[in-house]
């Protein structure tokens, strides 16, 4: 009988290396790529000099490139750690901010702002005027699913059966912005279905000074609660006698998992995938349950994911840009279905 030879687990630190290399080289290409090829050295001298650059490759550059790259680090970072916070808060691998409800309780909240104004008014809902309003009422969209998760999960001991009511929750609310779709008119529901496929690009300056502190402020959370998280992994008892407040714990979780996905969802779009995949391939690469390596690895995996999306769904070279969503489930597909083969099932949470 053949035996198995044990496999070499890589320095966490070579790891990070090699996936901040990585990164790097992703944002520059971000930038480099679009339907106008700009020289590198063109790149450079927009980011770094006022006098030797070309203007309209300037324009390009600091004024929708730059803010398109940041906002797809921003977006993989904090999809991809509010999902390991589910997974781990509720210790299953399919639990993630699409499936639980929480990106559908943002984009009822974006829902009832945008389809409930007037035509005169929709001109500013996306725009500079609408950055403060959008993401207060996709956080209090999330933050009362997540509620009403957390209340569930107070009274049902079984997962399962939360997962179950968190796509029950989704699809009611789908049901209420479906009825809102019904009746809004007609350039309400142009600009809201847009919205609904996704852009990193149209983030603005002003929406990105929103944006980076309150993902800024959800990662700091997330962070705070390393602790708890790993006490999380063993149960709940298991927290308690290591003296974790859980009613408190749960709370400053869902807090950050509502500002970090209610945020994307708010100026991005619903974006599916990276919530539930990143934590699962940080854990594969790293071999490691433990927070403190997860927290850093799911925010720079998950930011590189999404560069890479950027980068496809621009299809360099074309005047064509493709959904973001769409080209992150065309991607995401493939990583799910070669990690169930090679591992026979997903990597456990614990």
């Amino acid at each position: 009988m053949k035996e198995s030879v044990p496999h070499k687990k890589l320095p966490v630190a070579l790891i990070f290396s090699l996936l901040g290399i990585l990164f790097v080289l992703l944002f520059v290409a971000d930038i480099l790529l679009g339907s106008i090829i700009i020289p590198v050295k063109e790149v450079f001298y927009s980011l770094f000099s006022t006098s030797e650059t070309n203007e309209t490759y300037r324009t390009i550059i600091l004024s929708f490139r730059f803010p398109k790259a940041l906002t797809a680090i921003m977006t993989g970072a904090a999809l991809s750690l509010s999902g390991l916070q589910m997974q781990t808060v509720f210790r299953n691998p399919l639990a993630g901010p699409y499936v639980l409800g929480i990106s559908a309780g943002a984009s009822l909240g974006v829902a009832l702002f945008v389809l409930g104004f007037s035509s005169v008014l929709a001109a500013g809902i996306f725009t500079t005027t609408g950055a403060w309003p959008l993401a207060l009422v996709a956080w209090a969209g999330s933050f009362l699913v997540m509620l009403l998760v957390l209340f569930v999960s107070m009274k049902v001991n079984d997962i399962m059966t939360i997962l179950i009511l968190g796509i029950l929750f989704t699809s009611a609310v789908s049901a209420i912005v479906s009825i809102l779709q019904y009746f809004s008119n007609e350039s309400m529901l142009k600009a809201f279905i847009v919205w609904t496929m996704g852009s990193l690009g149209n983030v603005t300056k002003a929406q990105l000074s929103v944006l980076a502190p309150a993902i800024l402020t959800g990662i700091l959370l997330a962070f705070l609660k390393i602790k708890d998280l790993n006490a999380f992994l063993l149960g709940e008892n298991y927290a308690r006698s290591l003296g974790v407040s859980i009613k408190t714990s749960r709370i400053i979780i869902f807090l950050s998992t509502s500002l970090l996905a209610g945020t994307i969802t708010a100026f991005c779009g619903p974006i599916g995938f990276i919530g539930i995949a990143v934590p699962h391939i940080c854990r594969v690469i790293f071999k490691t349950a433990n927070h403190l390596i997860l927290v850093p690895a799911v925010i720079l995996t998950g930011s590189i994911v999404m560069l890479f999306s950027d980068i496809v769904s621009q299809l360099p070279g074309m005047q064509t840009t493709l959904p973001i969503n769409s080209v992150t489930a065309l991607i995401g597909i493939p990583v799910i279905i070669w990690m169930i083969v090679k591992n026979k099932k997903f990597v456990s949470v614990s």
